[in-house]
């Protein structure tokens, strides 16, 4: 059975290959950084319009 796996998986080219594994840390390293200087940025006018909607929906009451 094992053996027919192997053989199998060595047929379809795959079994070498393991990915770009650095490229992918950075990815999500850049993606976590681009997003955290965005929140930090957006979060006073986040909370505001936050804010702004709850005051609007309790005014409705």
């Amino acid at each position: 059975m094992l053996e027919k796996y192997q053989s199998a998986r060595n047929a379809s080219g795959g079994g070498g290959e393991r990915g770009d594994v650095p490229g992918w840390v950075l990815v999500v390293l850049m993606t976590a950084g681009l997003v955290t200087g965005i929140w930090t940025v957006a979060a006073p006018r986040l909370n505001l319009i936050l804010r702004n909607s709850l005051d609007s929906m309790n005014a409705i009451r």
